[in-house]
Formats: structure tokens, sequence, C-alpha cells
């Protein structure tokens, strides 16, 4: 079998495993999703090194909610320092400073993304986020996460302190393809299904919303006729209230 067939394939298993056993943190997460937007609470992604791109990916999309805000910190992204940023997510202290420029307060809803859930930075902000009264989901890989012990000073580890947990079903490692006299596995699967799931929960989000007469704002495409007219009018009513757009 091509190993391209075969990471399809590992990526089909993986999809059916949401589908099936991962399908009752989904709900929970939409429902959490849909009280929050109702109740004009804000919805915030947070995601450190690769993980980052999972809080970009419902941020200013076709189709992606209005209300969705990226908690994005340079230094714990990949563009200044790739390496850098994995020595840093390893800190403790981060997270209070970030919860304070962002704004975050009780009730809102934070998605905390780390395959491994062990790191400083995202334990902070789970702790904090509970004491502080914030709804804290955890994407995480479980068999990761349960593979190896917390780096924070707390022991805890991410899954054990979020009220929700979405478990992306990856490996130990996040790579899942093993190739003939090539030392260690290629290709992770973590982001193809960290997209998924998050995607998941907007969809039944917004369909909770929609049948109790509730339309939660949401952009167009900037490519389609009209779509800038769409975004322009959300633009201009949020650009000073929610940080990178």
């Amino acid at each position: 079998m091509s190993k391209y067939i075969e990471y399809i394939e590992n990526i089909q298993s993986i999809i059916e495993k949401v589908k099936i056993d991962g399908v009752g943190s989904i709900l929970k997460t939409a429902e959490v999703f849909k009280d929050a937007l109702m109740h004009g609470k804000k919805l915030f992604l947070f995601g450190t090194g690769h993980s980052h791109m999972l809080a970009e990916e419902l941020f200013y999309r076709a189709g992606g909610l209005v209300e969705i805000r990226p908690i994005l910190c340079e230094p714990l992204m990949l563009h200044e320092s790739a390496s850098e940023s994995t020595v840093i997510e390893r800190k403790e202290g981060l997270a209070e400073s970030l919860f304070d420029e962002y704004g975050i307060s009780g009730g809102d809803v934070i998605v905390i993304i780390s395959n491994s859930g062990r790191n400083g930075v995202v334990v902070d902000m789970a702790l904090l986020c509970k004491d502080r009264g914030v709804n804290v989901i955890a994407l995480t890989n479980i068999n990761h996460t349960m593979s190896g012990a917390s780096r924070h000073k707390s022991g805890k580890r991410l899954c054990e302190i979020a009220d929700i947990v979405l478990d992306n079903y990856g490996c130990t490692g996040d790579a899942c393809i093993e190739v003939s006299g090539v030392e260690g596995k290629i290709c992770p699967t973590s982001t193809v299904i960290g997209s998924l799931i998050l995607n998941c929960v907007v969809s039944h989000c917004v369909e909770l919303c929609a049948a109790e007469g509730f339309i939660p704002e949401h952009f167009a495409s900037a490519n389609i006729d009209g779509g800038d007219e769409i975004n322009n009018k959300l633009l201009e009513k949020y650009k000073k209230e929610i940080k990178h757009l």
C-alpha cells in the first residue's frame, strides 16, 4: 500500500472515532458555544506551536462565526522562531498577561488546544480560566497526554482541568506513518482532525441557535460577489472590539 493511501486511511479511521466516540463532547461543546453566544459572552481559542493554527482556523473564515477571538502570542507561534516557541510554551507565568490583554472574563468560553496537554503555558491558562469562572474546553490527544507526566508545577494535564475534553484520537507523538528505512514516524494527524472537530462544533452550535430563533453573525467569502459588502459591515461593527480583526 502506498504511504499516502495509508495516511488517508488513518485519517478516515480517526474520523470514524470522532463520529462515534467523540460525538458526546462535540455536542456538549456546541451547547456551551450556543449559550455563550446567546448571552453575549465571548469565544476564545488558544494554542501554542502548531496548535495556534487551530485558533486561527475558526477566525475570520468564510462561513465562520464573527464571535471568535484567537489568542495569538507571536513568541508562542512559529514565524519568529519555531525552536524558541517550544522553549517558551514550557514556561509558566505568561498566561495571566494574555488573560488580561485579551479581556477574558467569567462566563466566557476558551478552547485550549494542545496535542500533549502537558506544557506550562496551556496548563497555566486552563487553571487561571477555571479560577476566573471561564468555561474551559480542551482539544487534545488523550493517547499522547497520558503517556507522559505534566511539565507544570501542579502536576496536572490540560485534560484533567477542562470542563469538556475534545479528543483528537491521535497516536502518541502525533505522526502516524512508518516508512521502511526511515527512523521515526512522519505525517501528523492533529491539525486535520482538530479542524474537523472545531467545525463540527460550530455547525451544531449554529443549528442549535437557529432552532431557538437566534442567528449568529458569520462571515462570507470575500471572493464571492457581495462578500465584501457583508464582511465590511461586520468589520465596521466589531473591528474595535475583536483583537486581530
